[in-house]
């Protein structure tokens, strides 16, 4: 009896340092997962041609060399590494039903997932700047955002991304994790993992913390008040068709921001406050949040970038 006990207390031990996660597919419509990956493939299949058409199109065409069109780059070069990041086990779960994976695999998801996401935010940041200087600053636009300057943007956007996510992620290797391992979503979430441990988790919620304040704390305010002063620079325009030709050059933009923080917000709101939600509303929202910038970022683009749509539309009619 004593043996038996020692040996449940080592396979415990063991667990709790080696945990293995669950994912979850759709809840309740595991039958149907096959049916359901058709619609799943389509949006992915979308996201990656749609991205990728655009990367194309910017690095091939001289005209759209461009500060904007080197932001919009980066706006479908890290749709693409989301797109890819959690592609593989939401299609695992649903063609093949295998939902198993480890801690270090879900750490490496988590690092390019919320690593991409951090990099987006930056990148719309940057971007809500561009369109500030373009129509508050047209005569300095080609000075202000040179070359170099728009690299340097870049680059600090990835570093303030690793800096951030590094740490908050190796806290999570020595967490204890001693419940059912069960994730709410067809991929590893920060928030999602984090409310699994049963150990001392305050060093991570410091972290978290910081990290939220450091980049969506940071960013969201930066892009407001380019916008508000954005407003205030259009307002002072006499002709009210002026005013609508200026405006219209951010459309894209301000729905580039609203499909990647409203969907963001929504599902930090679900975790935060509906636990006792039915677990599909958990799975939908997860999905919409990783799945409509990707999937319609370059839709929007396409239609209301007119140098855009027509290098897309050349390019086709020439094959």
């Amino acid at each position: 009896m004593l043996q038996m006990q020692d040996n449940t207390e080592f396979l415990s031990n063991f667990t709790s340092k080696l945990p293995t996660f669950l994912l979850t597919g759709i809840p309740g419509l595991e039958s149907a997962h096959a049916w359901i990956s058709i619609p799943f493939c389509c949006l992915y299949a979308t996201a990656l041609s749609g991205n990728s058409m655009i990367l194309f199109i910017i690095v091939t065409q001289h005209s759209l060399h461009e500060p904007m069109y080197y932001f919009l780059s980066m706006l479908s070069a890290t749709d693409l590494g989301l797109t890819v990041s959690t592609m593989t086990t939401t299609l695992r779960i649903l063609w093949f039903h295998a939902n198993e994976i480890s801690l270090d695999m879900c750490i490496a998801q988590m690092f390019f997932l919320h690593g991409f996401t951090f990099i987006e935010s930056g990148v719309l940041v940057a971007m809500a700047f561009d369109r500030y200087v373009a129509i508050c600053n047209p005569l300095r636009y080609t000075t202000i955002l040179t070359n170099s300057r728009i690299i340097q943007m870049g680059f600090l956007v990835i570093m303030r991304t690793i800096v951030l996510i590094i740490p908050l992620l190796l806290l999570l290797k020595p967490v204890s994790f001693c419940k059912v391992n069960t994730l709410s979503h067809s991929y590893c979430y920060y928030p999602d993992v984090f409310k699994l441990a049963c150990s001392d988790t305050r060093a991570n919620s410091i972290c978290g913390l910081i990290d939220l304040i450091l980049t969506t704390g940071v960013d969201t305010p930066c892009i407001v008040l380019s916008y508000v002063l954005i407003i205030r620079s259009v307002l002072t325009i006499a002709s009210s068709v002026e005013r609508y030709k200026v405006f219209s050059t951010c459309v894209s933009h301000i729905g580039a921001v609203a499909i990647f923080y409203i969907p963001m917000f929504s599902l930090s709101l679900v975790h935060r406050y509906g636990r006792s939600a039915p677990k599909v509303v958990h799975s939908m929202m997860a999905n919409v949040y990783l799945l409509s910038p990707p999937v319609l970022n370059p839709i929007i683009y396409s239609v209301k970038t007119k140098q855009i749509r027509k290098a897309i539309l050349s390019l086709l009619l020439a094959k």
